[in-house]
């Protein structure tokens, strides 16, 4: 019994140690944002946070930390993203610029004032803006 124990708080603990946290940020000071408004920048329901207009940025097809974005925040599947921007698309709207990384995308945040994108939290770079935390818990 005391053996399972053990195994099952290993279990827990490495599950803890493993979950990455992710971040939503942007290179101008804004409050925090709601998933859903989140939600409705990303599928570009909304174009502006206050007087700025916001230029949203994905990172590449296949990127793990896109996948986590798709699904925890997002709350779509890949197979849902595509049929969405497939219809959006004969309505005139193009989807979120894709950037090939992370590091890239954040030059881009540096230099595009209403630019917004996201990545793994532990990388972003100190002079970005935090707006949304989530994890892969």
């Amino acid at each position: 019994m005391l053996r399972l124990l053990k195994f099952f708080l290993l279990i827990l603990f490495v599950t803890a140690v493993s979950a990455k946290e992710y971040a939503v940020v942007a290179s101008f000071a804004t409050p925090p944002l709601s998933q859903n408004k989140i939600r409705a920048l990303f599928l570009k329901k909304s174009e502006y946070l206050g007087d700025t207009k916001v230029v949203v940025l994905n990172l590449a097809l296949g990127n793990p930390v896109r996948s986590s974005f798709e699904k925890k925040v997002l709350h779509m599947s890949r197979l849902h993203l595509k049929s969405y921007w497939t219809r959006q698309h004969y309505l005139g709207h193009r989807p979120p610029i894709s950037m090939k990384s992370q590091k890239s995308m954040q030059i881009f945040l540096k230099n595009v004032h209403g630019a917004i994108g996201y990545g793994e939290l532990g990388k972003i770079e100190k002079d970005l803006h935090v707006l949304y935390r989530w994890s892969d818990e």
